[in-house]
């Protein structure tokens, strides 16, 4: 075995595990610029309203029911992703909101409740007058995912 050519094919694959780990590296940071101005964004637009939540669903952005706007303007790789969406009555309106996926965890059906709201999302919840928040589920250990595969009903 010629050991030039093994070395030549590991210093190639190395040099190409150096530039993928650079792409993605630099990826990261701007995608991390990004997520902090849309946050500032949200933050700019929060208001507290008065909401009660009439049903609460994970759909696909096109079956929600939002306006078409939100689908446009959707990338192309979250428009097959399943978003929470809440339908709630706001006042005397009904509309279709997306939620935050704690928010949604927690959000209790059927009860008027005070949330932060930026546009169609909800992004937290102030306060449950009765009831309270319904608690956030506990995340199963890798072991107790692997139990419940090959659990035998």
């Amino acid at each position: 075995m010629n050991w030039s050519i093994v070395a030549n094919v590991i210093l190639v694959i190395l040099l190409i595990l150096v530039v993928v780990l650079a792409v993605l590296y630099f990826l990261g940071r701007k995608m991390e610029k990004r997520q902090v101005e849309q946050q500032s964004a949200i933050d700019a637009a929060k208001q507290t309203v008065s909401l009660m939540a009439i049903d609460k669903k994970k759909l696909k952005i096109k079956e929600a029911g939002l306006p078409p706007i939100v689908y446009e303007q959707t990338p192309w790789y979250a428009k097959w992703m399943k978003v929470p969406v809440v339908k709630a009555k706001i006042g005397t309106k009904i509309m279709t909101m997306i939620a935050d996926e704690k928010v949604f965890l927690q959000l209790p059906l059927k009860t008027e409740v005070k949330v932060e709201i930026s546009g169609l999302y909800i992004t937290a919840i102030k306060s449950v007058p009765r009831g309270g928040l319904i608690p956030l589920p506990k995340k199963k250990t890798i072991g107790q995912r692997i139990k419940g595969i090959f659990k035998k009903d």
